[in-house]
């Protein structure tokens, strides 16, 4: 078989294309096995929740950085004031300038502020930042984003935490389809299938964290989630058939139909 091509963000290059969260598990653990279960190798950890300055940190000490990509997010910013301080004390605090931008002023369904988020990436990219932005599935805030100079984007499939899968799946198939920079699908997805989906629709990656944290078994979860991403990116290398309305045959139908047989 031959080799598939690795994923690409900025200047480097990855062999798995399942990024993780960090949040929710039972323990550091559980949460490190299940990391290592699913491949990956870009972990993502909300700067709110961690001390990225003490090694003895008890989720970054839980993560080898010679192994992964450690990839602060600014989960929790309201604005993109708040968003870009996190950012920079990340990187004061000796991370590598990568960050995924999150700004969620909603509390309650936790979707990004497009505006404060495009204003926050424009000033990180000026910066020097390798910004990942969380999005709406919104195909023209995604070129905005591209424009501003955007490592990838990240449109959700549904929102974080609920499981529900790809709710927006029309929309990121138009970012798929106008954009030229990594769409990482995040947020919502639920099952391996979810992930295979957005893969084989031509997502070059996905992020997962409830889904794989919250399971009677995180470190199987993961692993199958490896697969359905692998599966996915498999089928849309391969090339999948096309939807049709009517009927065809997969087989001649001539041969029984002769009246003399």
């Amino acid at each position: 078989m031959t080799k598939l091509p690795c994923l690409k963000i900025a200047n480097r290059t990855f062999e798995s294309r399942l990024l993780m969260g960090t949040g929710k598990f039972s323990s550091n653990d559980v949460m490190k096995e299940a990391i290592a279960a699913s491949g990956t190798e870009i972990v993502t950890v909300a700067l709110r929740r961690a001390d990225l300055s003490n090694p003895d940190d008890n989720i970054i000490g839980a993560i080898d950085t010679d192994r992964y990509l450690l990839l602060p997010n600014t989960s929790g910013a309201r604005d993109a004031d708040e968003a870009v301080r996190l950012a920079r004390i990340a990187r004061a605090a000796g991370c590598k300038p990568w960050v995924k931008l999150e700004v969620t002023p909603d509390p309650y369904y936790l979707l990004p502020d497009p505006i404060e988020t495009l204003k926050a990436a424009e000033i990180l990219v000026k910066e020097g930042f390798i910004v990942l932005p969380y999005i709406n599935a919104d195909p023209v805030l995604a070129k905005r984003l591209e424009d501003a100079g955007t490592a990838a984007v990240m449109p959700l499939g549904s929102p974080i935490g609920t499981n529900r899968g790809l709710k927006t799946a029309d929309s990121i198939r138009i970012i798929i389809d106008q954009t030229q920079i990594p769409v990482v699908v995040d947020a919502g997805l639920g099952a391996p299938s979810h992930a295979s989906q957005a893969m084989e629709m031509g997502a070059d990656a996905v992020l997962v964290n409830t889904a794989i944290a919250v399971a009677s078994d995180p470190i199987a979860m993961a692993r199958a989630f490896k697969l359905g991403v692998e599966a996915g990116f498999t089928a849309c290398m391969a090339g999948l058939g096309k939807e049709k309305i009517k009927a065809e045959a997969s087989s001649p139908l001539t041969g029984f139909l002769r009246n003399n047989s």
